[in-house]
């Protein structure tokens, strides 16, 4: 018998694709963020839209950054930290306690959040090295990025994140991150003089967060910053604080207190999901490699706008009631007044590099967009007429015929010619980084196109002139602190590009919106009225108004001393005189923010890169709706019979 060789079966299945090379490193860290969180069931994801941590009665969910394919020890640090952030957050802090000892007004509530942050993430720096060191990347990363890396003045640097690192300090023995280095000088000597002795105390309280809300709640008022409302007694919070059990030590390790504090937080978003929802979220930073938000006017923006449900239009006060403290400190400036031309051209050039890969995805669809309007500029004609421009194509007939007699012709009018677009883009601080510089690279190229349309297109740009209140709140002090004085800081209101200013010579002013220190507070009622007034000016037949925001109205000096919603209901009357009684035609763009509630024709994005997209494609809908002229075109005169060739 002759043998038969048998080659040896293979049972493996065959390789499928290759794993990225970063999906053990991401695996690796889901896997540490559900045990330090002691939360097994938490969702993580990457994504490259600003991270956050979200607990809703479906279950609690993080988003991360995307790492780098291969990242180097400091990017995977900052990732860390992130992460470490959020589990220590879900494993160490009650929101239902954190709710209860909350105060009200929006500038003792950032303060008293950020104090809470820092107490969360003491508590695993002091137990784990690696958890301190890869927090403390993040805080250097957040703070080197942001613009309070060179702040002048205490204006352009938040009391509360400087309490709150001078906090984490008093609770770790760590100094303070060099990027907040600036920050934190600049304020240490107030603190220190006001609240140090209360600063002290925070480190006796660390395992128990009710006694530390309390001594937060001791220190705001030693700064100065809590209202009547916020300093009222506590007594109605004892009864509910005997519900849920003291912390401990043990309880800081994870073992006894967190599922206790999970279970807490699905019961209080059962019966508030939306509260919860925004309770629970911590928005810090984009992607490490992009730029960086400023995490303490961005939660301020998006707690202040949600923490306040809608009012129904009906039940609210009209608009006239809304005033302005004084107004001899606003200013409407041109935007290359606030800087020299050499940096000016500096800034552009920094706003170029940071969008070379931006740049190319919108003019394509700025590109898409012009094709759609030049379809509509095509030349049209009306043909057979007894008047106009003679027909030369038809001058055959009349030599067949000569009783045929003469065609004319006549061009049509075009619907969009005669058209004026104002771009308003909200300059707040809450819109730093990935989204204003989005926001400018859109405005930019979509005022080249429009341009070569022949439309009008007019940039504007709205903030304020100081953080928490400016001027007008120092003439306000001085007055005595009258009740319900109203709006209580400068405007400052700019003008990147006039209407009829070429492109090519506004170019430069777009730049000015990467300047530090320029993006502030937002008052979006008087800006839009601003602009809306602006346009009307114009002699153009069709007006168009687009506003590009991320949240409701927010400056922490009004909302201080009026009521929680004034700002909000003056924006309503504002939007509502525009849409009900203006021929100006308005749309909203609401970045990582429903602005829908407030406009009846609006959109909503979650990332700044979609923002070039809607904003085009809500132009080319503009201009499709309105295909027919805004004025009747001239009618044609009935043609005289002819007779048969």
């Amino acid at each position: 018998m002759s043998s038969v060789d048998v080659k040896p079966t293979n049972n493996r299945k065959p390789a499928g694709k290759a794993d990225a090379p970063n999906e053990p490193f991401k695996r690796a860290l889901a896997s540490c963020t559900r045990a330090l969180a002691r939360h097994p069931e938490l969702e993580i994801t990457y994504s490259a839209d600003k991270p956050s941590l979200v607990t809703s009665p479906e279950g609690v969910k993080a988003r991360l950054p995307e790492p780098a394919r291969k990242p180097n020890p400091r990017e995977a640090a900052i990732v860390r930290g992130l992460a470490d952030s959020f589990a220590l957050r879900l494993a160490c802090h009650n929101d239902a306690i954190h709710r209860r000892l909350a105060p009200q007004s929006p500038p003792a509530r950032a303060l008293f959040d950020a104090v809470e942050q820092a107490r969360v993430e003491a508590i695993g720096s002091r137990r784990m090295q690696g958890v301190a060191s890869n927090i403390a990347a993040m805080l250097d990363d957040r703070y080197h990025r942001s613009p309070f890396a060179e702040a002048r003045t205490r204006e352009e640097a938040p009391l509360e994140d400087a309490v709150a690192m001078l906090a984490r300090q008093r609770l770790t023995g760590l100094e303070p991150p060099r990027g907040a280095a600036r920050l934190v000088e600049l304020w240490r000597p107030f603190i220190e003089d006001k609240a140090g002795a209360d600063l002290d105390q925070l480190s006796d309280a660390l395992l128990d967060q009710r006694a530390y809300g309390r001594l937060v709640r001791k220190l705001l008022s030693s700064l100065g910053i809590a209202n009547e409302s916020d300093t009222d007694a506590e007594e109605s919070e004892d009864e509910a604080d005997d519900k849920t059990p003291p912390e401990d030590a043990d309880e800081a390790e994870g073992e006894g207190e967190d599922q206790q504090a999970q279970d807490s937080m699905q019961r209080e978003a059962a019966d508030d999901t939306a509260d919860d929802a925004e309770e629970g979220a911590i928005d810090t930073v984009e992607a490490p490699s992009s730029e960086l938000e400023d995490e303490g006017e961005a939660g301020d923006a998006e707690e202040a706008a949600e923490s306040r449900p809608p009012q129904p239009a009906a039940a609210e006060k009209r608009g006239p009631d809304y005033k302005a403290f004084t107004t001899r400190f606003d200013e409407i400036v041109d935007a290359d007044e606030l800087c020299d031309p050499d940096e000016l051209q500096r800034l552009r050039e920094y706003l170029d590099k940071q969008l070379q890969n931006l740049h190319s995805v919108v003019a394509r669809l700025a590109n898409r967009l012009q094709r759609r309007l030049m379809a509509q500029q095509s030349r049209s004609w009306e043909f057979d007429l007894e008047e106009g421009v003679l027909d030369s194509a038809r001058l055959a007939r009349v030599i067949i015929d000569s009783q045929t007699p003469l065609s004319f012709k006549m061009e049509k009018d075009m619907a969009f010619r005669d058209t004026a677009v104002t771009l308003l883009i909200d300059n707040s601080g809450s819109m730093r980084g990935r989204p204003i510089t989005v926001a400018a690279t859109c405005a930019d190229i979509l005022a080249r196109t429009l341009e070569r349309c022949g439309v009008k297109v007019e940039i504007l740009g709205f903030t304020t002139r100081a953080w928490k209140g400016g001027q007008s709140r120092e003439a306000w002090l001085q007055a005595g602190k009258p009740a319900n004085p109203g709006r209580l800081n400068d405007l400052r209101h700019l003008v990147y590009k006039a209407a009829d200013a070429p492109w090519r010579r506004a170019r430069k002013n777009l730049g000015l919106m990467m300047r530090e220190g320029l993006l502030k507070e937002n008052i979006d009622g008087e800006a839009l009225d601003w602009a809306h007034q602006r346009l009307l000016g114009r002699s153009e037949q069709r007006k168009i108004l687009m506003m590009i925001s991320d949240g409701a109205p927010v400056d922490d000096s009004t909302l201080s001393v009026n009521p929680g919603n004034y700002l909000e209901r003056h924006l309503r009357y504002v939007i509502e005189e525009i849409e009900t009684r203006s021929p100006v035609e308005l749309i909203a763009i609401g970045i990582g923010h429903d602005v829908t509630r407030y406009y009846k024709r609006a959109v909503t994005i979650v990332d700044a890169e979609e923002l070039g997209g809607a904003m085009t494609e809500k132009l080319a809908e503009l201009f499709d709706e309105n295909a027919e002229p805004p004025e009747p075109v001239r009618p044609a005169r009935p043609r005289r019979g002819r007779k048969a060739a």
